[in-house]
């Protein structure tokens, strides 16, 4: 979890009355709400509403958010060209699941119109990368400003509208939904929970809101809630933003991709030296601009590697991708366990001079087998498994 934070106006104590603030109602005391993660054993935050949050007005059935598994008739890799998924949508609708398993879902999503209302996913963390784009993440929480190559981690149950600027280029998004606690690697922490020193990246790194929002609306509010598949639009009989303070470890949060600190070496380091962040099932690493090895004799592209559990999913950002030929901005490779995949032919011969590589590149390695899903065929390159020949 990230660390410790403390925003706008608390009572001295926990579970006592909080009446400091101008504008609370009926009681005269800001409404306590406790969130908690793993039952009360984990991670919490405690918040200060100044109406009650369990004011519900109507709750209806809102359809479903099935994702359709494909039946693969053979074992193989793939590459999604999704440079040319069709822009459509809004930050929530206009999303195309690709990649799932029970752990994780990948998406991509090329929004074109504003949040049309409140979403909240109850049952799984979300990790929104930014490729493009600059705006606001809007939660009881407070503003979370994002920027490109942001990850947004929003934590399950969390209600939010995602923003975005006009004229800072279209929105272009990654969306990892994990059915497990996303958090920061557990070997990264010392025992007294602080970021190490040697870790690839620090707690000044992490950015979590600042201020207090504390929308002070008595007006119907809908919510978009997703379990599982299972969509359910709730009405609030007032905003429910209007959080005075809280404090705690549970809150949404940006890291920058570009303020990752590579780990090299005289030779080629392997993948978990980009970890960033993990979850049950699956890591997620980031392949980040960084000086090549510096041995004589290195070969400065990854070696051939055959997962025997792992799936292995890159998303490519920016840059040349030093081992790999024919891929793009946006695409998106699947190597899956039991077969052997590595550089392509040339690109070892071509890296020997090189001294540092400028790519940008998310890595999702998972414990357990991807599937495609029916959107995902359309971007999917079948001359991929066949690239390997001279």
């Amino acid at each position: 979890m990230p660390p410790y934070l403390r925003v706008g106006s608390l009572p001295k104590k926990r579970h006592i009355a909080h009446r400091r603030e101008p504008g609370f109602r009926d009681e005269g005391i800001a409404y306590e709400e406790v969130v908690t993660s793993c039952g009360f054993g984990r991670a919490y935050s405690i918040l200060y509403h100044l109406r009650p949050p369990t004011r519900v007005r109507k709750v209806e059935a809102a359809g479903t958010a099935v994702v359709e598994r494909v039946a693969e008739p053979a074992l193989r890799h793939h590459h999604l060209r999704t440079g040319s998924i069709r822009p459509a949508g809004d930050p929530v609708s206009g999303r195309v699941p690709l990649l799932v398993n029970d752990d994780v879902t990948m998406a991509r999503c090329r929004p074109v119109e504003p949040q049309a209302e409140l979403y909240r996913n109850t049952l799984a963390d979300e990790l929104v990368f930014i490729h493009r784009g600059r705006g606001t993440l809007q939660t009881m929480f407070g503003p979370l400003p994002f920027r490109p190559v942001d990850y947004v981690v929003i934590p399950r149950c969390t209600s939010y509208r995602l923003e975005f600027e006009p004229g800072t280029g279209d929105p272009d998004l990654l969306v990892i939904e994990s059915a497990g606690l996303l958090g920061i690697p557990a070997r990264y922490l010392n025992p007294d929970g602080q970021i190490r020193l040697g870790a690839p990246f620090g707690e000044r790194d992490l950015h979590g809101p600042r201020e207090p929002v504390a929308v002070d609306r008595e007006e119907d509010t809908t919510i978009l809630v997703k379990d599982g598949p299972r969509l359910t639009r709730y009405t609030t009989a007032h905003h429910p933003f209007d959080v005075v303070g809280w404090d705690g470890m549970v809150y949404p949060y940006t890291f920058n991709a570009d303020d990752f600190e590579p780990i090299t070496g005289t030779v080629h380091q392997p993948p978990p030296v980009h970890q960033t962040f993990e979850a049950p099932g699956f890591v997620v690493c980031t392949f980040a601009p960084r000086m090549l090895d510096t041995h004589p004799e290195a070969i400065k592209v990854p070696y051939a590697h055959s997962n025997m559990q792992a799936g292995e999913v890159l998303y490519y950002v920016r840059g040349r991708f030093g081992s790999r030929r024919g891929v793009e901005e946006a695409s998106i490779t699947l190597h899956p366990h039991g077969i052997p995949h590595g550089p392509h032919p040339g690109t070892i011969v071509a890296s020997r001079p090189a001294t540092r590589t400028d790519e940008l590149a998310v890595m999702i390695d998972t414990a357990r087998p991807l599937h495609l899903t029916r959107q995902a065929l359309e971007y999917d390159d079948p001359s991929y498994p066949y690239s390997w020949i001279e």
